[in-house]
C-alpha cells in the first residue's frame, strides 16, 4: 500500500547546515522562547560555545552527552547541536513525555538513565546546575558542563565539528512510558538525518517555516525544530500549551507550522470566537497522540481550513501514516489515521506471525521504513520480538477500510471478551465519538464479579448538548452489535487525561467504584 523505503543520500552533519543559515542573516530572530528571543548570530554563538565547552570536557565521537535544561529553551537546542557537531550521541533526561514537560523525571530516574546510556558528560543550564551536581554525586564518573558558565568567545570562527558515519549512534530517545519504565530507543545519525529531512514531507518546504512548538523539543517536535532551522526558518518555543499565548503566536507572530496533541486541538477549536480569528501565515497544523473525535476534527477544518494533517507514528517508527488536508474534507475518513507515507511500507498481519491478513480483516500493524529505530539500547531481547526482518511490530491493532485507509482498533492485549465475542474498546470508542452530541469519550475493559469481562464508557457531552444512556446504547448497537454496547456509562464535564494526553483510565475507574 506504499512505496519501498527510500535511501538518504545526505551524510553531511545537519548542524552545519543550520549554522550556515545562521551566518547568512545574523540579525534575524531565529529562536523565540518563553525565556528570550535570540538572533541568528546570538544563537550561533550559543551553539559554538556549547560545542567548545563539551570539547574541553573531553567529549569525543561515540561518547554520549546527557542534556538537562529548562523546557523548550535555546539552551536545550544548543546542547543537542553541540553534541552532534562533535559526533556524540545525545539523550535528553528532563522528562519522558512527548506531550508535556510539566512532570520532570525524579533524580533517581535521571541517574538510572545516565548509567543506562553510559553518559559521562551532563550538559545543564543555570537553573538545573544544582540538580546536575546532585546527579554527579549520585552517579560518580560524570562531568557536569554548565552551559551558562562557558567563557566568552575571543573569536567565534569555525565551530569544532567532525564527520560521522551513518551507523554511529546519534540519539537515545525515551518512549512515553505509559505502561511502565520508558524504553530506550537507539537512533543512528543516518536515521536521524532522514527524520530531519522528512519532517516536512518528502520534499523541503516551499516556505521558510516558523514552527510553533508547545510540546517538548526534546521529544515529539525534536526533528521538526531541527528541520525548521535546517530550512532557514525560525522556532517559536512555548513552555506548555497556554491558549492566549498560542492564539497570539498564530495571529501576530507569523507562525506557519504548528504541532498539537489532540487535547490542544480541542481547546483551540472550542475557544469562543475562534471562527473570527485569522491566521495569515499558517500553512500546516499537525496533530497526533490520541484518537480524535470526527466531530471535533470537522470543526477544526471549519476553523483552520485546508491546513490540517493528522499524524500516526511512534517513538520506535517515526511517522507512519497521515490524513492529508484533502482527506479532511471527506467526513467518512475522519475516523481513520490516513494512509502510509510514501517512504513507509505497511502490512496488517496476524498477531504473532509474519502472515498478512486478507482484505479488511483486523491484525497487528507492522511497518518497514527508513526512519525505524536501530533497536533498544542494550536490550536485544526486547528488540527481537519487536523488529524482525526489518519490520517493526507496533503492537497496535488495526485494519484497512474500503478506501485503503488505516483504522486503529487499540493495542494487542486490550481486547475484551463479552459473552464469548472479542470486542475492541477502541472500536466502540470510535463509534461513540461519531455521535453528534459527544465531545469526547473513553471506553475501557473491566472485570466484574466472577472475573467476567465487560466494558465501561466515560462520556463528555458537547457544550449545550445532552444525550441519554439509552440513546448511546442504541447508537452503538445499530452501528456495531448489542455485544459492543458498554455495560455502564459515566458522565464527565471533561475526560481526565494522563500526562501523555491519553484518557486516564485509573481516575475513571476510581470514580466509577466510588459511585
Amino acid at each position: 500500500m506504499s512505496q519501498a523505503p527510500g535511501k538518504s543520500t545526505s551524510r553531511r552533519n545537519y548542524v552545519l547546515r543550520i549554522l550556515e543559515h545562521l551566518e547568512r542573516d545574523p540579525a534575524r530572530i531565529v529562536v523565540r522562547s518563553w525565556k528570550e528571543n535570540l538572533g541568528a548570530a546570538e544563537f550561533r554563538t550559543c551553539v559554538v560555545r556549547a560545542a567548545r565547552a563539551l570539547t574541553r570536557a573531553g567529549v569525543r565521537p561515540a561518547d554520549t552527552v546527557a542534556v538537562l535544561t529548562e523546557p523548550n529553551c535555546a539552551a536545550m537546542l544548543a546542547a543537542r547541536y553541540a553534541g552532534h557537531l562533535l559526533g556524540a550521541a545525545v539523550v535528553h533526561i528532563r522528562s519522558m513525555n512527548a506531550r508535556s514537560d510539566a512532570e520532570e523525571l525524579p533524580a533517581a530516574e535521571q541517574a538510572r538513565l545516565l548509567r543506562a546510556t553510559g553518559a559521562r558528560v551532563l550538559a545543564v543550564d543555570g537553573p538545573l546546575l544544582t540538580r546536575g551536581h546532585e546527579l554527579r554525586a549520585n552517579v560518580g564518573d560524570l562531568t557536569v558542563v554548565a552551559l551558562a558558565e562557558t567563557d566568552p568567545l575571543e573569536d567565534e570562527g569555525a565551530p569544532p565539528a567532525v564527520s560521522y558515519a551513518p551507523d554511529d549512534l546519534a540519539v537515545v530517545d525515551l518512549t512515553s512510558g505509559t505502561t511502565g519504565t520508558p524504553k530506550l530507543v537507539r537512533r543512528s545519525f543516518g536515521v536521524r538525518d532522514r527524520l530531519v529531512d522528512l519532517s516536512f514531507g518528502a520534499a523541503a518546504p516551499e516556505h521558510r517555516p516558523t514552527l510553533l512548538s508547545v510540546t517538548p523539543i526534546s521529544h515529539a517536535t525534536a526533528t521538526m525544530a531541527d528541520a525548521a532551522l535546517v530550512a532557514g526558518g525560525t522556532v517559536v518555543l512555548h513552555d506548555g500549551f497556554r491558549l492566549p499565548d498560542v492564539l497570539r503566536a498564530l495571529t501576530e507572530e507569523g507562525v506557519t507550522d504548528l504541532y498539537l496533541a489532540v487535547p490542544h486541538l480541542y481547546q483551540l477549536v472550542d475557544h469562543p470566537g475562534i471562527e473570527e480569528a485569522e491566521f495569515p501565515a499558517l500553512r500546516q497544523v499537525l496533530y497526533s497522540g490520541t484518537v480524535a473525535a470526527p466531530s471535533r476534527v470537522a470543526r477544526a477544518v471549519e476553523v483552520f481550513g485546508d491546513v490540517l494533517a493528522q499524524l500516526y507514528g511512534s517513538t520506535e517508527a517515526g511517522g507512519m501514516c497521515t490524513l492529508t488536508p484533502l482527506d479532511h474534507r471527506e467526513p467518512e475518513l475522519l475516523g481513520s489515521v490516513g494512509r502510509p507515507f510514501p517512504w513507509v511500507e505497511m502490512e496488517i498481519r496476524t498477531p504473532g506471525s509474519d502472515e498478512p491478513v486478507e482484505g479488511t480483516e483486523p491484525g497487528e500493524v507492522c511497518v518497514r521504513s527508513p526512519t525505524l529505530m536501530d533497536g533498544y539500547l542494550d536490550d536485544e531481547d526486547l528488540a527481537g520480538p519487536t523488529v524482525r526482518g526489518g519490520w517493526l511490530r507496533t503492537g497496535d491493532l488495526g485494519h484497512w477500510d474500503r478506501y485503503g485507509y488505516l483504522r486503529l482498533l487499540g493495542r494487542i492485549g486490550s481486547v475484551v471478551k463479552v459473552n464469548g465475542i472479542k470486542v475492541h474498546p477502541a472500536t466502540v470508542q470510535n463509534v461513540l465519538l461519531q455521535h453528534s452530541d459527544v465531545a469526547d469519550c473513553a471506553v475501557y475493559g473491566v472485570r466484574g464479579a466472577g472475573n467476567i469481562e465487560g466494558l465501561e464508557a466515560a462520556v463528555q457531552p458537547r457544550a449545550g448538548k445532552r444525550c441519554t444512556t439509552e440513546e448511546l446504547r442504541d447508537h452503538v448497537s445499530a452501528r456495531l452489535s448489542p455485544a459492543h454496547v458498554p455495560d455502564s456509562f459515566s458522565w464527565w464535564e471533561e475526560i481526565p487525561l494522563g500526562s501523555s494526553g491519553k484518557p486516564d483510565t485509573v481516575i475513571l475507574g476510581e470514580r466509577k467504584k466510588a459511585q
